[in-house]
Formats: structure tokens, C-alpha cells, sequence
């Protein structure tokens, strides 16, 4: 089974919120624009967690074998941005995702609401992406 556009998004999601990235978002932008079918937006407490999330998101989409086309914004880690070609990945800094607001500027997009709600039962994250 092909691991399509929407796949891509949601596992980076995935990845984003299991390196506890904050406001995780996906955008789906297909009919809107050629430059992707889905952005995924995600927010790091500092540069450090910024850079692992990416790391990680890297990590979880090598594994089914997806290779981003391009990477920005490492070195200063403020905002890296993962260009997978149909799919783009923002993680930013809090300050720089305001700054941006890529939500407001993609306010056609649908949003495929995340559920962050975390549960007691031993200890394990219940978070779900809902389509």
C-alpha cells in the first residue's frame, strides 16, 4: 500500500507530538495551491527541541522510506522547515510562528483537527488525529 500525501502528513504529526511539539497543525492545501498538498505546523519551546523535532520527523519518515527534497533554517533553528514535496513540515520557534502566522495566511485550508488530550491510564499519551 503506497504511503500517500496525507500518510506523509499525519505520521510527521505523529513524530512532531511525540517529541512534545506544541500546536501541532496540519493544513491540507490541496485545490488551493501547486506548492503542497498539506502543510504540518508544529511548535518547539526553544531552538534545541526545534532541531529534535525535525530530527525525528526525519527519522519516522526515512523508516517508510520518504526522503525530504529539502531542509532550511538548521542553523539557526528558529524556523527549519522539511520540504517533502507534497507535503511541507514548519517547525518553529513560539515568537516566529506568531510572527508568520501561517495559519491566518492559509485560512482557506482545511484543518485536520488533532486531539492533544493526554489520559491517565498508565501513563501513555491518548492523542488522535482525526480526519
Amino acid at each position: 500500500m503506497p504511503f500517500k500525501s496525507r500518510d506523509v502528513a499525519v505520521k510527521a504529526a505523529e513524530a512532531a507530538l511525540k517529541k512534545k511539539a506544541l500546536d501541532v497543525t496540519i493544513l491540507d492545501l490541496s485545490g488551493l495551491t501547486v506548492i503542497a498538498d498539506y502543510f504540518v505546523i508544529c511548535t518547539g519551546e526553544s531552538t534545541t527541541q526545534v532541531k529534535a523535532v525535525a530530527a525525528f520527523i526525519e527519522e519516522e519518515l526515512a523508516k517508510k522510506r520518504r526522503k525530504p527534497l529539502g531542509v532550511e533554517g538548521v542553523a539557526h533553528s528558529h524556523w527549519i522547515l522539511l520540504d517533502y514535496g507534497d507535503v511541507v513540515i514548519h517547525i518553529f520557534e513560539k515568537e516566529t510562528r506568531a510572527y508568520y502566522n501561517l495559519e491566518k495566511l492559509w485560512m482557506d485550508a482545511k484543518t485536520i483537527e488533532i486531539d492533544e488530550n493526554k489520559s491517565d491510564l498508565a501513563g501513555e499519551d491518548k492523542r488522535t488525529i482525526r480526519y
